[in-house]
């Protein structure tokens, strides 16, 4: 017994041996120069680049058609030619949908008006350069000024609306919010606008990326109260 299971050790040993060398693509011949290759690529990773690297690229608003975009699209260049790459910038012109106003009030015996602004976060100089940011919104939302009443559908999914009608409750004509997730944030409005309301506004509940799943931003990885979503919904 112990005889058999003393070959069995070395032949698995032997085995995975044999087995690591072989990879898909490579013959037998250039495996060992291949992974000689990757061994000098991963022994020339550093954290330390990727941490400086990541706070220069992101430490102004850099979205699609920004003067950092560009600065980062030459910087960028610059390190690939440094590295030896034959780097070249590509220019293209784009369709782009960026809100030129946006509004959001509640009406009533207690009025209330979104300020739609990012709030300073304490040890996040990002998010303190005000107007410069990206302002709040869903990418490719129709335009529109709309007033209805409010109904709440939960995620706004199709189980959703199935309990409001067992409910009685119609969104025609109305303006639905609904929570993210569940379903991809584009489905929202699109199947609010099938049941007939004429607005939809889409919002990150605590219960499921808040204080209620963990500690937040800054502290933690879930949003703050005055965290949002940016994102499309096309």
């Amino acid at each position: 017994m112990l005889k058999r299971i003393l070959f069995l050790s070395f032949f698995t040993l032997a085995f995975g041996t044999v087995f690591a060398q072989n990879i898909n693509g490579f013959s037998a011949e250039n495996v060992s120069d291949q992974l000689d290759l990757e061994a000098q690529f991963e022994a020339r990773l550093s954290a330390e680049n990727l941490d400086t690297w990541m706070q220069r690229l992101a430490a102004e608003p850099h979205w699609v058609g920004t003067e950092y975009g560009k600065e980062n699209a030459e910087w960028m260049a610059e390190q690939f030619k440094s590295w030896g790459y034959n780097t070249k910038i590509e220019t293209y012109h784009i369709l782009f949908p960026y809100p030129k106003i946006r509004e959001l009030k509640l009406l009533g015996p207690e009025p209330y008006q979104a300020t739609l602004k990012a709030v300073p976060v304490e040890g996040d100089p990002y998010t303190a350069q005000g107007d410069a940011l990206l302002p709040s919104y869903n990418a490719f939302s129709k335009d529109g000024d709309v007033e209805a009443e409010l109904v709440f559908v939960n995620y706004g999914i199709p189980s959703d609306y199935e309990e409001l009608e067992k409910l009685g409750i119609d969104v025609t004509g109305k303006i639905v919010i609904a929570k993210y997730y569940g379903s991809w944030r584009g489905i929202k409005p699109k199947l609010a606008a099938e049941k007939g309301a004429i607005g939809c506004i889409i919002y990150s509940d605590p219960e499921d990326d808040g204080y209620v799943r963990g500690d937040v931003y800054p502290e933690g990885a879930f949003k703050n109260k005055t965290g949002v979503q940016r994102g499309s919904v096309m």
